[in-house]
């Protein structure tokens, strides 16, 4: 029991830490993609540095990846025992009486997150694995932006993102501040922290959908 016990809690800890690490690439992650709506140029300049980069591409990168797969494949293993440990231990489990739905649910917005992830590098990070290795293209710092765009014109993949990135808030408002409760963090500061977890779980992918939004509606015309 004490071995399961461990076991249970460094699981927990594992998830919470890599959960914040996605969170903060998020963070960065959204304000790269802002910069396509209001200043172009700067987003073929960032995007451009962060394909070409070494220290991005061999370091940061493949952390990036691992990060998602230990994050994932954590929440997977805490559900199945979580699952085991509800049969065996109630007689009735009545999950609305006990926790609000995004907690129980945490499971599938996290795999819904996940496929959509599947989807968001197949349009992206396939792409340029394609164009600078098969495709062994010439650079140019200039393709980013208009390749974005192009992305959102079809008014489905638009859809997909919009309901993934609703999704991901549901994930995030439990998720992110359950991180900080899974690392023993019990403070003065917990309140505003919890507050603040709650203002990035909306913000943050209230911001993407409208940067979906936004190309969809405003793509380039030739």
């Amino acid at each position: 029991m004490s071995a399961l016990i461990s076991s249970s809690i460094a699981r927990k800890v594992v998830m919470a830490l890599s959960g914040l690490f996605l969170v903060l690439f998020l963070a960065q992650h959204f304000t790269i993609n802002l910069t396509s709506v209001i200043a172009p140029d700067t987003f073929n300049e960032w995007s451009h540095f962060m394909g070409y980069n070494p220290l991005v591409q061999y370091l940061l990168q493949p952390i990036l990846i691992a990060g998602i797969i230990v994050h994932f494949v954590m929440g997977i293993a805490l559900e199945i025992q979580n699952n085991r440990a509800r049969k065996i231990g109630y007689v009735k489990y009545n999950g609305s009486a006990n926790a609000p739905w995004t907690s129980r649910n945490m499971i599938i917005t996290g795999l819904v997150v996940l496929a959509f992830l599947g989807l968001h590098m197949y349009d992206f990070w396939v792409h340029e694995m394609a164009y600078k290795y098969v495709e062994a293209s010439p650079e140019d710092p200039t393709r980013y932006y208009a390749e974005t765009v192009e992305k959102f014109e079809p008014i489905w993949r638009t859809v997909i993102y919009v309901i993934a990135f609703i999704l991901l808030a549901m994930h995030l408002w439990h998720g992110f501040s359950s991180s900080f409760q899974s690392m023993g963090w019990n403070n003065k500061y917990s309140a505003g922290l919890q507050t603040f977890t709650k203002i990035y779980a909306i913000a943050i992918p209230a911001g993407f959908i409208f940067i979906a939004l936004y190309h969809h509606f405003n793509p380039i015309t030739h």
